[in-house]
């Protein structure tokens, strides 16, 4: 696996997606933050504080349910984006004057500090991002020791017959190509994560009308490949969009239907204590420090 930024996402283009993006949660992207939620029953230990990494993109509502499974927990919203900080305050702020103003459950909206949580909670972003290993180490450095990430993201099989569509016309990529899963083990293990744990399913949607189809897709994202049209396209491209979608994606024995693969990636993994070589250049945080102690303490 390189250690190179994903050569098929145009960063500037992923950098304008990241501020421009609709300030509301996919319905996809909540079906799945509902479904990584279920698998939060697996974890023994519930944490007391975690963030959730880009709440109104990844699911308002599914940031309810995993409040609602830790109601005792302090919660904290990180929005990367000032348009969707905004959004998140407006939805989950309490007046003063509200009894549940000052409960655990009413979420703090800041970056999280180092070690300043035992979960991480990211929901369908990481796809997008131009340099996800950057991302993946600022979530490690945001979990305390023994700390955990739960995370989910596009596979490669997503929208395996929109490319096909766009292969057989003849047009560039219709998007950027999606990490498959074990390179995403291999990427936590990297950035210091112990014990990774990757699932796969695969999700099919189903469209009354290319229009319908179209319009969810520009709702979950859009084309970040460098070598997507490079101007604007008109009216017949569109046409031309739409009878071809309609042609190649009906399925027969579902009512001609247009049906679309997303091939979803759920990812677990831990915070060890940092193993430390004695040296003259050795340097370990403070946060870091007092966990090594404190683990020391528990052995004697």
């Amino acid at each position: 696996m390189s250690s190179e930024r994903p050569p098929t996402i145009d960063p500037v283009a992923a950098a304008r997606w990241h501020a421009a993006a609709p300030a509301v949660s996919p319905w996809l992207h909540e079906e799945v933050g509902r479904r990584m939620q279920d698998r939060l029953q697996w974890i023994v230990q519930a944490p007391d504080s975690w963030c959730d990494w880009d709440a109104v993109r990844g699911g308002l509502q599914a940031h309810t349910l995993v409040s609602g499974r830790y109601p005792k927990a302090r919660s904290v919203i990180h929005e990367t984006s000032a348009a969707h900080a905004k959004v998140a305050r407006e939805a989950f702020s309490k007046p003063w004057w509200s009894p549940g103003r000052w409960s655990a459950a009413n979420p703090e909206f800041a970056a999280p500090e180092p070690a300043s949580v035992q979960m991480l909670w990211a929901n369908m972003g990481l796809h997008t991002a131009a340099d996800p290993q950057a991302l993946i180490a600022q979530w490690h450095r945001a979990l305390a020791v023994d700390g955990y990430l739960m995370f989910s993201c596009l596979g490669p099989d997503t929208l395996r017959e929109l490319h096909a569509v766009y292969a057989a016309m003849g047009w560039p990529p219709a998007g950027h190509a999606f990490t498959d899963m074990h390179d995403w083990g291999d990427m936590l293990v990297q950035a210091g994560f112990a014990e990774p744990v990757m699932d796969m399913e695969r999700i099919t949607l189903t469209f009354a009308t290319p229009e319908r189809l179209v319009q969810e897709l520009r709702e979950l994202g859009c084309n970040l490949h460098p070598g997507r049209h490079a101007a604007l396209r008109g009216r017949h491209w569109r046409a031309q969009l739409y009878a071809a979608l309609s042609q190649r994606l009906a399925d027969p024995d579902n009512g001609g239907q247009l049906a679309l693969t997303f091939e979803i990636i759920y990812g677990h993994a831990f915070k060890p204590a940092p193993r430390v070589r004695v040296s003259e250049s050795s340097a370990v945080s403070l946060q870091d420090m007092r966990a090594m102690l404190r683990k020391a303490g528990e052995r004697t």
